[in-house]
């Protein structure tokens, strides 16, 4: 039975490069030549810590940062970002990812696909909701229903079996 899977993946590897490329771009501003100025990126919790001298170079580095993520193909609602902080002399802001699709999301979807009356049965899985229909055609159809809606997560399709 043709089946596939809606899944929410973040690529680290991109976005670690993408948060190098934002510090070498740093090192080569001519407005932030002498500021303290850095960019990290924590694998384990999905986040990037912005950390400047001023608020104003938070939302410099904010621009960068949001242009290098296009260029490396990481879609925008997969970040989010926090408000900007003053710890001491320093201003700290936090940009979270959001990886895997939870519940709400996941009934969400399958509300939205069962709605469409299209001759598939979708099925949360953990954090995938699989999605198995009789035909190919009710598949595809299925995942232009979602590429369509307006979900904030990027979503994407894997594991299409025939």
């Amino acid at each position: 039975m043709p089946s596939f899977d809606i899944v929410s993946k973040l690529k680290k590897d991109e976005v670690q490069n993408a948060v190098d490329n934002a510090n070498r771009e740093l090192q080569t501003r001519f407005d932030f030549r002498g500021v303290e100025a850095s960019f990290t990126f924590d694998k384990s919790s999905n986040e990037v810590k912005l950390e400047a001298m001023e608020e104003f170079q938070i939302q410099q580095m904010d621009e960068i940062l949001r242009m290098k993520l296009i260029k490396r193909n990481i879609e925008a609602g997969s970040a989010s970002f926090g408000d900007i902080t003053r710890s001491g002399k320093k201003s700290l802001q936090t940009v979270s990812f959001k990886e895997g699709i939870d519940k709400e999301l996941g009934k969400k979807l399958c509300k939205m696909i069962k709605d469409a009356k299209i001759k598939v049965d979708p099925k949360i899985n953990d954090d995938i909701v699989r999605v198995t229909g009789k035909k190919k055609d009710d598949l595809q159809a299925a995942i232009a229903l979602v590429r369509a809606s307006d979900i904030e997560q990027p979503l994407q399709y894997e594991n299409f079996r025939d």
